[in-house]
């Protein structure tokens, strides 16, 4: 009987993360006992703004600083920073010398971390840029010496504008290059039916759904999609 049940079940069998309990023990054990103080703080701060799910969610941060490591980031570009726990978490892992370009159209949401920000001393690593993103993205690129520099990017940004944010990303990109885009699985709606979507939800659900197909049909990446916080895909520049 055991092996029957085994041959009937489906690869989805095997996603394990199911339950509140499970997630709540792979957050208490292997994310918040290793999470810094600083970013600790920065979260606790978040929690209290009316819109804090749209902070990184701590174990896809965790996952962040490990790629951020790997690739041995040192100059990086953020779509999107809300209260900054991402961008603290990437000032916290660079080298003292790196730089990131951090572009949000909210101030006032950065500067409720900026104390923390500055607390872990590294405020000096940051260029926060207020505006829309796209036309900072087409400024750097005005400039040849941009193309082909950047290690790292993060988007968590306005879900519309992912695929315009890709195509500049990748010219900024080096090879081997590193993006991440938050929020692709938008919930869980992607994989429901339309009709049992809330209405507030629905449109940003079809844009992540056309997204998701559109980079696993881009050859010129390398992506892995992770169930992580609100979904993240990571792509690697080929």
């Amino acid at each position: 009987m055991e092996d029957k049940a085994k041959a009937t079940r489906s690869p989805v069998d095997k996603g394990l993360l199911q339950t509140h309990d499970l997630y709540k023990y792979i957050l208490e054990t292997s994310v918040y006992p290793l999470e810094s103080e600083l970013l600790k703080e920065l979260r606790a701060i978040t929690l209290n703004h009316p819109r804090a799910l749209m902070a990184t969610a701590p174990d896809a941060g965790q996952l962040m600083a490990m790629l951020l490591k790997l690739v041995n980031a040192k100059k990086t570009i953020e779509i999107g920073v809300f209260t900054g726990y991402s961008l603290l978490l990437t000032a916290l892992t660079i080298p003292d010398d790196g730089k990131i370009t951090a572009i949000d159209l909210d101030r006032n949401s950065y500067e409720i971390g900026l104390p923390v920000i500055e607390k872990a001393g590294v405020k000096h690593k940051i260029n926060f840029i207020e505006s829309k993103a796209l036309p900072v993205l087409d400024k750097l690129l005005e400039d040849p010496n941009n193309h082909g520099t950047f290690d790292f990017a993060f988007v968590d940004a306005d879900k519309a504008n992912y695929a315009n944010y890709h195509e500049k990303l990748l010219v900024l990109l080096k090879p081997a290059g590193i993006v991440i885009y938050d929020n692709t699985l938008w919930g869980g709606t992607v994989a429901m039916p339309e009709d049992s979507v809330p209405a507030d939800r629905l449109a940003t659900r079809n844009v992540a759904i056309e997204f998701n197909k559109y980079l696993a049909a881009d050859t010129r990446v390398q992506i892995s999609q992770v169930p992580l916080g609100d979904g993240i895909t990571i792509c690697r520049r080929l």
